[in-house]
């Protein structure tokens, strides 16, 4: 059942990236037109399309964290057997738990000390700018919380135990 709220979740993360992309490039693109075209311009779209681009970003990490699509070598872990593929990829996920704990900590700074400041052209909250890295860091603590507890409980198969694709054509799918 949480699968499946996650997934969809993360269908959801898509959509949201996929409207962010198109305005990106209806934003620059119109910006460029008007600019060489009528010598005038949308004074908010490099900002807008900047803000954009970097949730966006954090939102694919996110969902590639969800399909295991992050490129990585496997050329160890594969060779060992069920037991040490288990241990290297609950050590992995532990220490991506830290990590995640550290961004949380720094986008969390970054959120309180930027929260009276205001971007040059919007005039929003930079504190919004930063709460991409706490969006990120919660929900990707949150999945590999997930999967972690699925290893410990013995609830993922032999093929789910590497946590990297070793190829960009070598995508899994999500269960």
């Amino acid at each position: 059942m949480i699968d499946r709220v996650i997934d969809r979740f993360c269908r959801l993360l898509t959509l949201v990236m996929v409207v962010s992309l198109f305005l990106m490039v209806v934003m620059v693109f119109g910006n460029v037109v008007l600019r060489y075209g009528f010598n005038r311009g949308i004074t908010m779209s490099e900002e807008l399309s900047r803000w954009l681009f970097v949730w966006m970003t954090f939102l694919g990490a996110l969902t590639a964290l969800r399909k295991r699509a992050h490129l990585g070598t496997d050329s160890l872990v594969s060779r060992l057997p069920v037991a040490g593929k288990k241990f290297c990829l609950g050590a992995s996920q532990v220490l991506m738990l830290y990590l995640c704990w550290l961004m949380f900590q720094g986008s969390w700074q970054q959120m309180k000390i930027n929260r009276e400041t205001t971007s040059a052209v919007m005039e929003v909250s930079m504190g919004w700018f930063y709460a991409s890295g706490v969006f990120f860091s919660v929900f990707a603590f949150l999945f590999i919380l997930f999967d972690l507890a699925k290893l410990l409980t013995g609830r993922l198969a032999e093929s789910e135990l590497i946590g990297v694709t070793e190829s960009e054509d070598e995508v899994p799918q999500t269960p």
